[in-house]
This record gives structure tokens, sequence and C-alpha cells, in this order.
């Protein structure tokens, strides 16, 4: 067997892989609605669509000649992708190409639609709503308790348990969900006091 046919081979793989990862990408963020708001994830996508569509221009000069056309520029790159080096990288990210596949189905929810692209914006607005729910629930028992009023702080110390509780849940993942975290995911760096 000629050795273009391993760049062939590699080639064909990289088109398929990268495409399929750009589709995913791209149905990611049209489901979400986040064309517009997640630049980096278009962005992505068309990297790995672009990257996919060259690997297949290498694949069909490979092919060409057996498929009788391009004899000319065929051979020409039948004879580059002949040098072991060339080949042998795109074998190398062919494999990477399969890797990142396998490992999709270890992290449904990190690689589901356009969760892949942490948005800013949902930062912010967990941010938003742990002042909302948690530091000002903590500032109103605070002022009550400084106010003599230990059973409206009472009330507020509850009500700001459960929204921290609400709030913990929603972004650790509620009990049988997908996003529920299992024994040992979770370690801190730090153990808490």
């Amino acid at each position: 067997m000629s050795t273009w046919v391993f760049g062939a081979i590699a080639n064909g793989v990289i088109f398929v892989a990268y495409l399929a990862i750009a589709y995913s990408i791209f149905s990611g963020i049209w489901q979400a609605g986040q064309w517009q708001q997640n630049p980096l994830a278009v962005a992505t996508g068309l990297i790995f669509f672009t990257c996919g569509v060259g690997h297949g221009f290498h694949l069909v000069h490979l092919l060409g000649p057996s498929l009788g056309f391009d004899a000319v520029g065929g051979e020409a790159a039948r004879i580059e992708f002949g040098e072991w080096h060339l080949w042998a990288w795109d074998g190398i990210t062919a494999g990477v190409a399969v890797w990142y596949w396998t490992l999709r189905g270890r992290f449904p929810a990190l690689v589901r639609g356009a969760a892949l692209f942490e948005d800013m914006r949902e930062r912010q607005r967990q941010a938003l709503e742990i002042h909302d729910n948690v530091v000002q629930g903590l500032v109103k028992t605070k002022l009550a308790l400084d106010l003599g009023r230990t059973e409206e702080g009472g009330k507020e110390v509850e009500e700001t348990l459960e929204a921290s509780r609400k709030i913990i849940r929603e972004l650790l993942g509620e009990p049988g969900s997908e996003h529920e975290l299992g024994p040992g995911e979770l370690r801190r760096e730090v153990p808490a006091s």
C-alpha cells in the first residue's frame, strides 16, 4: 500500500469528525438562540468547519486520480502526502478528533449545545441572583437583629437559607438530574472551616 493512502484515511477521518464537531456546535448555539450573543462559539464552529473542509479538499486531491479527475494535481498531492511527517501528523490529528468524540459521551452536560462555551452573562446572572437572594437577605437579617427585631431576623435567616439552598441546588444539579454531582466528582481545594 502506498504511504499516501495513510494520509487519505487520516484526512477522511478528520474531515468527518471536524464537520460533525462544527455541526454539534452550530446546532447547540442555534437551539440556544446564541448566534449573536456567543461569538466565541460561532468562531469555534467556523474553525472546525473550515478545517474540516480543508482536510476534505486534501482527501479529494488524493483520491482524484483513482476517481478519474485531476490526475496532475492528484499525483502531486500523493507525492506530498507520501512524506511520512505529513500523513503521520494527520494521523495524530485524526486520533485526537476520534478521542474528542469518545470524551463527549463521558461529559454530556458539558458538551450539550452551547454549554461548551461558558457564557459570561450566565455567570453575571448567577452573581446577581446570589446578591439579590443571599447577600440582601443577610443585610436584612443584620438590620432586623441590630434593631432588636429577633423574630423578624429569624424569619429573614430562614428565607435566606432557603434561597441559598435553591441556588446551590441549581448550580450543583438537582438529585437525579444529569447535572447531579456523583461521589468524589468535586473536591474542595481548602477544607471547609
